[in-house]
């Protein structure tokens, strides 16, 4: 079965201080499997939402989710698991109180962790998923 890849990037659009450049991709489908990038305050675009506000992040964060399971033909339904990294136990009902509207009625398995930092110092939050849905 073949790995399909969307959105592929290389990482110094997001991270261009970063001397070693890699490239990724936002989401990949193996079978009926979605495997979505860890999502943040960055907008698929490179632009970052949500300065010092863990709710604007995770919004934008669960907005992108929603993007790329429609680009890879699923939809927030299919999310089996997310996992949540947030920087400060602080944030967490802000966090969870988006989660829980944009993912009403899902109930995917989730685990969340509270993490001394992300990639930059101005990510709060960050969601990563995976999906599945037998076509």
């Amino acid at each position: 079965m073949p790995i399909e890849r969307y959105r592929t990037f290389d990482w110094r659009a997001f991270y261009p201080d970063v001397e070693t450049p890699a490239g990724f991709a936002m989401a990949a489908k193996a079978g009926g499997f979605v495997f979505l990038r860890g999502q943040t305050g960055f907008d698929l675009d490179g632009g970052f939402h949500g300065a010092g506000d863990p709710a604007a992040q995770t919004e934008q964060a669960c907005a992108n989710i929603r993007q790329l399971l429609a680009e890879t033909g699923l939809n927030i339904n299919d999310v089996c698991r997310i996992t949540v990294y947030i920087t400060d136990r602080a944030h967490r009902q802000q966090v969870y109180a988006v989660i829980a509207r944009h993912f009403a009625g899902v109930f995917p398995c989730s685990t969340g962790l509270i993490v001394n930092g992300l990639a930059l110092p101005e990510m709060l939050v960050e969601i990563d998923v995976v999906a599945y849905r037998d076509d």
